[in-house]
């Protein structure tokens, strides 16, 4: 018999396994500090500010870890970030890029 016959059940188990999809319904209720930078659909009113809206959801959450983490200094970011856990983060980077 086939040594990877043995592995079977661990790949079947690994195949089932779905990630959590991120809550867009959720990213949306956190997004409403967020509006008033970056605006109510993600669409920034002043040029200082970046548009949100239809950004790619990795490239949003990359950012936000940076904020997170220090490793992108903004000093008017910095407060919004504390609070914000992964899943919270992952939420709004589905809710930004949902938008067009």
């Amino acid at each position: 018999m086939h040594k990877w016959i043995y592995l079977l059940p661990l790949l079947v188990a690994a195949w089932g396994h779905q990630a959590k999809a991120a809550d867009i319904e959720a990213g949306q209720a956190k997004a409403v500090v967020c509006a008033a930078c970056h605006g109510v659909a993600g669409k920034a009113m002043l040029p200082n500010y970046p548009h949100l809206a239809g950004q790619q959801p990795a490239y949003l959450l990359k950012q936000l870890k940076a904020f997170k983490d220090g490793s992108r200094q903004e000093p008017l970011m910095a407060p919004f970030m504390v609070p914000l856990t992964e899943a919270d983060m992952e939420n709004l980077a589905a809710y930004y890029s949902s938008l067009r």
